[in-house]
């Protein structure tokens, strides 16, 4: 990674690109208000071409610093002496000391359930940064029930419009990708293709912003590299979502791993989003896995409503009752307070 000086002309900042170019490793470059960091990217093979330049003696450099992990653009040295990488999607600002909660619907599975829970948080002027919903649905079995597809696309695409809000979706099929595009503000890669990596190179190359779910079993720096395959593409906004792993535990669905918030925020510059949802499996649950997730630094929750979760094609033990949502906004609220956030809401 190289450093420029605040002073550095256009000239020699080209000079240094075409110098990285010369060794076959691709230059990323990172340009804040005052630095400007260029990235070489590639194998340990270009590392030491790159690092035989000298290039810390080039007019207009600062400094050269070598970068050990394999997640070059990823890496928590990549944010140029800022805490972390602040998106801004659809007006809502995510990472740093804002916090961003993400609710709706597990599943789409009528208009009047969508529109009625959008509507819901609308009407009662709750905190609400992102509207999710899944119009397609990675199952365990092949018999269940799979989601409305483009036409539940189009009744996230109404309740987009009727309530402006930015809308997160799963995608996991690329031939569904343009699809997904036109209504997306939010692509959701789930657990299951967490490793996909054609997948996420269409993505990186697509340049929407990515909320990428770490993997039943995957390591923090095997989610790191999942990612990485986003940010080499060009696409820097991805956001890192923790959903739970699979452990020996039987008594919840996974193990929400919270010491991955601060762990990962250690790793990287990329914002950390927690899944209390999934991993609880059960509504009570929930609640008290969100608090923690707050307090703990996240920089998110994404989490499921529904008006009638008894009534749900899909995971409704877990999904909260709007009834009861009002007041899970205000708590998790507070706990984003004594991490030092506030919810962003455009």
């Amino acid at each position: 990674m190289i450093v420029m000086k605040p002073s550095a002309t256009d000239g020699e900042i080209q000079n240094v690109i075409d110098r990285i170019t010369s060794t076959g490793a691709r230059p990323h470059v990172s340009a804040g208000e005052t630095l400007t960091v260029i990235g070489a990217i590639g194998d340990s093979e270009h590392d030491e071409r790159v690092a035989n330049l000298g290039l810390e003696e080039d007019p207009g450099v600062d400094r050269v610093m070598p970068i050990a992990k394999p997640y070059k653009l990823a890496s928590r040295q990549l944010a140029q002496g800022e805490e972390a990488s602040v998106f801004d999607i659809g007006g809502r600002k995510i990472g740093g000391n804002n916090f961003s909660l993400i609710a709706g619907p597990c599943t789409v599975e009528s208009r009047e359930q969508t529109l009625g829970t959008a509507d819901y948080f609308v009407e009662k002027g709750l905190a609400v940064s992102m509207f999710r919903g899944g119009a397609y649905k990675p199952r365990t079995g092949p018999y269940s029930f799979m989601g409305l597809g483009r036409d539940g696309l189009k009744i996230l695409q109404e309740a987009k419009d009727k309530t402006g809000y930015p809308i997160v979706t799963e995608l996991m099929d690329l031939r569904e990708l343009d699809a997904v595009l036109e209504v997306a503000d939010v692509i959701q890669i789930g657990a299951r293709n967490m490793q996909n990596y054609n997948l996420l190179t269409e993505l990186g190359k697509a340049g929407t912003p990515v909320l990428l779910k770490r993997g039943l079993s995957a390591t923090l720096d095997e989610f790191l590299l999942a990612a990485e395959y986003i940010l080499k593409e060009g696409n820097e906004k991805v956001l890192l979502c923790e959903r739970g792993i699979r452990t020996f535990e039987t008594g919840y669905r996974f193990t929400l791993d919270l010491l991955a918030v601060p762990v990962l925020k250690e790793r990287t510059h990329l914002p950390v989003i927690v899944d209390p949802s999934h991993a609880a499996g059960k509504r009570h649950l929930v609640e008290p896995m969100s608090l923690a997730a707050a307090a703990a630094g996240a920089d998110g929750i994404i989490v499921e409503v529904h008006p009638h979760p008894e009534e749900a094609v899909c995971d409704g033990p877990q999904a909260l009752r709007l009834s009861e949502f009002d007041q899970y906004v205000d708590k998790v609220a507070q706990a984003a307070l004594l991490a030092g956030k506030t919810i962003s809401v455009g």
